[in-house]
């Protein structure tokens, strides 16, 4: 019997196959490219740039807010109409996210403790750009960052193609920079050129980019470190194969590294999908990137919804869609995913493409400690304290005396006394 294109798993077999989001090999490539461009800013920045075949020799680097609205113009109506149209539809998420954290105020004795929320005033966001445009990243960043209030934002994609720039001018962004990797992360964090170093760097990209957003780290915020893309389909004996491959092959044409996985309570599924995916692969433009990634991924056989929902948890995937019978009632039981999708009609694609919530999402299991890329990734929580009756303060006065006396830190504590 020739070997399975997705191949029988246990949950321990894919934990043992789990790399990390950024390897030790990356952080060694990638560091000499960040402290190049740190140093060097713009030669720095283009020299990489045309050596890794971002721009031609001589040709424009930055592309600024004039030449991202002559880039929508050039395209065609249909083309800027479907742009426009995703792009309400991520705002409308994202405004609504927005909308759902307010100011907080709370009495404290003789006066009155609060928060405030207000965005960074400068954001970079990557999108990739390696063999194909990818406006659609370019949205989810860009498009998130303005309607968190940002006042500067600048996009870095390789190789711009016109749907990219155009999708860079309908997000509002103020420039984009033609230039991809490590050195696109660096000139973000630390400035080139026409741009300011950045407060925060968001979006998806290679090892090398994620690599150096880890390096950057400590000087600029970062949105999370995302490694190859994750879907894991719950399945049952409703689910379509044919559709279940379909939805498995999108998630694999990402990256020969991506990690597709099927949880199937039907034994009989998964050969059923095995026999969709060797049929669909054979007129699949991309079929070489999807069958190396289908080997990294597998088939879990479940017998129970319980065991189910469990291997799903531990699995924590950046995306998780449930082709189940009840699929509406079983989704509340789930607890960690990037992103949920809920029965059959809820392809994991549709989300990349613009039904909303955001397709920047969190992999490698870190789904079970932070969530995706929203608008509250460029905002700040800051709190306010403000005392106006210093008698009707005594009691919080005196408690911050004495836990400054029991810190052993004395300084604290006369500060306080000073204001009895």
């Amino acid at each position: 019997m020739s070997e399975r294109l997705l191949p029988r798993r246990s949950l321990a077999d894919l934990a043992r196959g789990r790399r990390d989001a950024v390897s030790t090999q990356a952080l060694a490539e990638a560091a000499p490219i960040v402290d190049a461009v740190r140093a060097g800013g713009e030669a720095a920045l283009r020299e990489y740039a045309e050596r890794f075949g971002d721009v031609r020799p001589g040709e424009g680097l930055f592309h600024d807010r004039s030449a991202l609205d002559r880039a929508l113009r050039l395209l065609p109506a249909g083309d800027r109409g479907r742009l426009e149209r995703v792009t309400e539809r991520i705002r409308r998420f994202a405004e609504a996210q927005y909308r759902a954290l307010c100011p907080a105020s709370v009495p404290v004795p003789g006066g009155i403790a609060e928060h405030r929320i207000a965005p960074v005033e400068r954001a970079g966001c990557y999108a990739p750009g390696g063999r194909y445009p990818l406006p659609s990243s370019v949205l989810m960043t860009a498009l998130t960052a303005r309607v968190a209030g940002v006042r500067d934002v600048w996009v870095a994609s390789p190789k711009p193609h016109v749907l990219s720039l155009a999708a860079a001018a309908i997000a509002g962004a103020d420039g984009l920079v033609a230039a991809g990797g490590a050195h696109a992360i660096a000139a973000l964090a630390y400035g080139a050129g026409p741009i300011a170093p950045r407060d925060v760097i968001v979006g998806p990209g290679n090892r090398f980019v994620t690599a150096a957003k880890q390096l950057v780290s400590g000087a600029v915020a970062i949105d999370l470190l995302a490694g190859p893309s994750e879907l894991t389909v719950f399945a049952d004996d409703t689910a379509d194969p044919g559709r279940v491959a379909a939805d498995l092959l999108a998630q694999a044409e990402h990256d020969p590294e991506a990690v597709p996985v099927l949880v199937s309570l039907d034994p009989t599924l998964p050969d059923r999908v095995e026999a969709e995916l060797t049929r669909q692969l054979g007129d699949l433009p991309t079929a070489v990137t999807a069958r190396a990634a289908l080997a990294n991924g597998g088939v879990i056989l479940v017998t129970s919804v319980e065991e189910g929902v469990a291997a799903c948890d531990a699995i924590a995937p950046e995306h998780l869609q449930l082709d189940l019978r009840d699929a509406a009632a079983l989704a509340p039981r789930l607890a960690h995913y990037g992103a949920l999708f809920v029965g059959a009609g809820a392809a994991e694609v549709l989300g990349d493409y613009g039904a909303g919530p955001n397709h920047v999402l969190p992999t490698g299991g870190t789904a079970r400690s932070t969530g995706g890329l929203s608008v509250y990734t460029f905002l700040r929580v800051r709190t306010w304290l403000r005392i106006d009756d210093r008698a009707a303060a005594r009691p919080l006065i005196e408690d911050a005396i004495w836990l400054g006396r029991a810190e052993g830190l004395e300084a604290h504590a006369r500060a306080a006394e000073r204001r009895l």
